[in-house]
């Protein structure tokens, strides 16, 4: 679970939009060499073969650098893409049905925006919780009612899963994460769409995993 909590710190989301100028796959493996420690494959356009054709170039991309790959909404891609795991919200399929189809061993996050959906959580079932969102963001429109920092670390403290906050997260926000109890943030437009990938992953080095250099 420490492994986890340390993948967790630095989790880019994928937006092809945003990273339509340099692509996905060399955004994530410029953000990746500026720190980036979990990347989610992100685009809710794309049909399962395209998101299983994109998984397949982004581990390639990522081979040797130790850091997962999750699809988000689509664990019949990840598995087919033999990614490491999948991110799902509360109106997908259900943890216990993405369990059945990823396998025992790969990870599993879960979205709450609630109390009661975080203490609806099997931890037997879900390995890490998507926390949020902390703030409005543009870059998914149906975001539910934004927590701020006091109400994320109310939701946290209701779970000892890990988890991840998400939801219009800055760099000036590495305080407010930390203080709140977080073990990483999520980040979409702060490294997505960035002239330099690599410098704006950069921007979160005081929030980097315990031993890295």
């Amino acid at each position: 679970m420490a492994a986890l909590r340390n993948q967790l710190r630095l989790y880019l989301v994928t937006d092809p939009e945003l990273c339509a100028q340099i692509g996905v796959v060399e955004t994530v493996r410029r953000a990746v060499a500026g720190g980036v420690t979990m990347v989610q494959l992100r685009d809710k356009h794309a049909t399962t073969a395209q998101r299983t054709d994109l998984a397949v170039a982004l581990k390639a991309a990522l081979q040797g650098t130790g850091v997962p790959l999750l699809i988000n909404d689509d664990v019949v891609a990840a598995a087919a893409a033999d990614a490491d795991g999948a991110h799902i919200g509360q109106g997908d399929i259900s943890t216990a049905q993405a369990r059945a189809i990823l396998g025992p061993d790969k990870i599993l996050g879960l979205s709450c925006e609630t109390p009661q959906t975080v203490r609806d959580v099997d931890p037997l079932i879900v390995d890490y919780l998507g926390l949020g969102p902390v703030f409005g963001t543009a870059t998914k429109a149906d975001h539910a009612q934004p927590t701020g920092f006091d109400g994320l670390a109310r939701l946290i403290a209701l779970s000892s899963l890990p988890n991840v906050a998400i939801g219009g997260l800055k760099s000036d926000h590495i305080n407010g994460v930390m203080s709140s109890g977080a073990d990483g943030m999520a980040v979409v437009s702060a490294i997505c769409g960035q002239s330099d990938p690599q410098a704006a992953a950069r921007a979160f080095d005081t929030f980097k995993p315990e031993g890295r250099p």
